[in-house]
């Protein structure tokens, strides 16, 4: 039988740890000499140098080529979206429910709204964007001419939203049944909504169900346009203190109050028949008011 294998004690395991250690009988340090660990010492740290410095020079050849002001790809977005204000979004479907005999179901609607207009106000719109802009024309800027190296933006106040500003009713129409929302185009980089020679894009709502329900729709500002002069956008580096330009629509429910409505964006450039986006050039909401 072959001789069983002699089993070490704790206090050999322990002097064979400190012979590898250090080996006096052939200076070796944790199985290498002195000389062999400056050796390879020398290789680790001139190979992690040069890994360091690579890495180093693509990230600046990366920074270098990156325009800081515009993303390098936007080919996915070829048309904006469309949203509404009060935002009660759900899982599948907006439903602006309000309770006019309930003033916290309204006052939910009217605070959404105030909180939503703050950027617009008046007084910050005119001191943040003093540019005088030319109303019809795109504002082409090929150059930074505005302070802090940026590039103009035209002012939109909330009072250009007329009788859904806020101002004449600070209920936005939510304690009776005139209600008020807000449409807002996303923002793209470089885009133009249409060409030089056509109308500029403005806001259309349809009826999609109980087209008996509302009696009429109106438009702030005039026609539901949206004016040439805030495109392009430039992105929020460059623009800072850009503003969306908005489309206010007050609608006068009667009979039972409630209706499926379509919010679009016309324009030639802009789509709005992609079944994958449901929010892309349009928006679809209910509304409705209780009592």
């Amino acid at each position: 039988m072959a001789a069983l294998k002699e089993k070490r004690t704790c206090g050999r395991r322990c002097e064979d740890f400190g012979r590898f250690v250090w080996d006096s009988d052939e200076g070796k340090l944790m199985g290498r000499t002195p000389e062999k660990w400056v050796y390879i010492s020398l290789y680790y740290a001139a190979f992690y140098v040069v890994m360091t410095g690579l890495f180093c020079l693509a990230i600046w050849t990366l920074m270098y080529t990156l325009d800081p002001y515009a993303p390098d790809y936007q080919d996915r977005l070829k048309s904006p979206g469309v949203m509404v204000w009060p935002d009660t979004y759900g899982e599948e479907v907006i439903e602006i429910t309000y309770n006019t005999s309930n003033k916290d179901s309204w006052m939910k609607m009217t605070n959404i709204l105030n909180e939503f207009l703050k950027p617009y106000n008046d007084t910050t719109q005119l001191e943040c964007n003093t540019y005088n802009c030319t109303k019809g024309k795109y504002f082409i800027q090929k150059t930074f001419t505005a302070p802090h190296h940026t590039k103009w933006a035209c002012p939109f106040t909330q009072s250009m939203l007329g009788a859904c500003s806020g101002f004449e009713d600070p209920t936005f129409g939510y304690n009776c049944s005139m209600p008020c929302v807000i449409i807002k185009m996303n923002r793209i980089i470089n885009f133009l909504p249409t060409n030089q020679t056509e109308l500029p894009p403005y806001v259309n709502c349809t009826i999609l169900e109980g087209e008996e329900n509302v009696a009429k729709i109106e438009y702030f500002p005039d026609n539901g346009v949206m004016d040439r002069s805030y495109f392009p956008y430039y992105g929020r580096l460059a623009q800072p203190s850009y503003v969306n330009p908005l489309v206010a629509v007050r609608f006068n429910l009667v009979g039972e109050k409630h209706a499926k409505i379509q919010c679009r964006v016309v324009s030639h450039k802009i789509s709005y028949e992609n079944f994958h986006d449901p929010y892309e050039g349009k928006v679809i909401f209910y509304l409705k008011a209780l009592k």
